[in-house]
This record gives C-alpha cells, structure tokens and sequence, in this order.
C-alpha cells in the first residue's frame, strides 16, 4: 500500500513509533526514522525485528523541541511524501495530580509537547510549501483528546491521567484543522489518530477496570493502530484531511 512512498517517523525508538516503523517497511515504504537517542533508537527497533542497516531505512538522531534542529533536519530532507509524529516529550512532573500540579509544570509540558507538535507541523507545512509534492502528515491525539477522563478506572492505583495531556492531545486535534485550512492545499494533508490505552505492564486493577468501559478488548496493542496510521499515508485517504480517527474499542461511546 507504501510502495515507493518515503515517510518520516519521529518517536520512532519509542513503543508505537517503532511498531510504525515495522509496519511501514513490511508495506514497502522507505522509512526515515528519527528520535533523540540515535543508540536507543536503533536498539529499538532491533529488538522489533528490523535490520536496521537495510537501504530502506534511514536513522537520524533528532531533538523536536529543538527549534533550530528540527528546521534544519527538515531542509536536509529530500522525496518525503508523508510523516508520522509518534513523540510524547514530557517533563519529570508530567502524571502528577491535578491539584498538586503547579502552574509552572503545566507550562512546560505544553510547551514541551504542544509546542514540538506546533513545530513540527509548521515545518511540514514549510517542506511541501517548498517542494509542492502530495504529503500526508499523521500526528496523535488520544481518547482524552476527545471526550473527559474515565477517573474511576485509576481507583486503587497511583496513576491518574495528566491534565496537561488532556489539554494538548485536544489542542493537537485542532493544529490539525488549522494547518489544513491554512495550507488548503489538496496535496496536503494532515490527521491525527486517537488511540484508547496501550498496554504498557499497567496494573492489574486498572486493566480490568478499563476492559470494563471497552466491547471487550480492553487496553490495546501499538499493532492496532498502525493500520488508521498506514490508511492516512496512503492514496486510499487522498481526500481526508483534519480528520481524527479514534481507535479504542468503544471506550469514548
């Protein structure tokens, strides 16, 4: 479905990124795969089964909040046709409860997270500006992008749901709105997907409180969401943009 098309993977050393990796190149995709631990990354997706020295794969180290760096690794690019942001940069305080969490801390996770989102949604709108080529970009919200936290699912553990998170995976929803509208180019075209939990060695309470709010899932695999992703990169979805689509089992119904 990816043959001679050439993506660009951010995130691509973390536990969705590197699923996306594979999937691309089992599609028959070029891959770029970038994040900010060169060594991790390619251990990374080592470990998922990947050659990581195999002509269709580039590795690239790439801080995306670094405003200079992701500008200059953008111009450094050439045939991208699509690109996928599967980073979550985060500060240490980011999971802490709402109460406790200080006006500075929620600050610098939006501009951390939110803010490289902005960034590196701008510089793809500035790539295909230049270029003038079809480029399909795919960046992730969440479930609590879209509809308020379940709280009750954390009772008996210590996790809880950000309340920066809920913010910006909103907010990212919309940047894709804008960025279609602005550009309002067909060739162009941005979305996001909205994944329900990803099974991550959570506790067990939260697991089963979770399934209970699903059809019978519960928490999902990073290989079910590839395929919304693959969809979005791909001609079969030449004419959806600022579009989100939610995958999660009927956890938001």
């Amino acid at each position: 479905m990816l043959k001679n098309e050439k993506i660009l993977v951010v995130g691509a050393g973390g536990l969705l990124g590197a699923r996306i990796v594979v999937s691309l190149l089992s599609q028959g995709a070029k891959v770029v795969a970038a994040d900010i631990n060169l060594k991790a990354m390619s251990q990374k997706l080592s470990e998922n089964g990947i050659d990581v020295d195999q002509l269709s794969l580039i590795l690239q180290g790439l801080d995306i909040t670094n405003e200079v760096a992701v500008k200059l690794f953008f111009e450094n690019q050439q045939d991208l046709t699509g690109a996928v942001n599967a980073t979550f940069p985060r500060n240490k305080s980011f999971g802490t409860h709402f109460l406790d969490v200080s006006l500075e801390s929620f600050n610098e996770n939006l501009t951390i997270h939110l803010g490289s989102a902005f960034l590196f949604i701008q510089q793809c709108a500035v790539y295909f500006q230049k270029n003038k080529t079809p480029f399909s970009l795919v960046n992730f919200s969440s479930i609590y992008g879209v509809v308020a936290p379940k709280f009750e699912i954390y009772d008996g553990t210590s996790m809880t749901t950000a309340v920066e998170y809920a913010a910006m995976k909103s907010a990212i929803i919309h940047l894709n709105k804008y960025a279609s509208s602005y550009i309002k180019n067909s060739k162009f075209r941005v979305n996001s997907v909205s994944p329900g939990g990803i099974f991550d060695s959570q506790p067990e309470a939260f697991l089963n409180a979770y399934k209970k709010h699903t059809n019978g899932t519960g928490m999902l695999k990073s290989d079910d969401l590839v395929g919304s992703v693959a969809f979005l990169l791909s001609s079969y979805s030449k004419h959806v943009t600022g579009q989100n689509i939610v995958v999660d089992d009927g956890f938001t119904l």
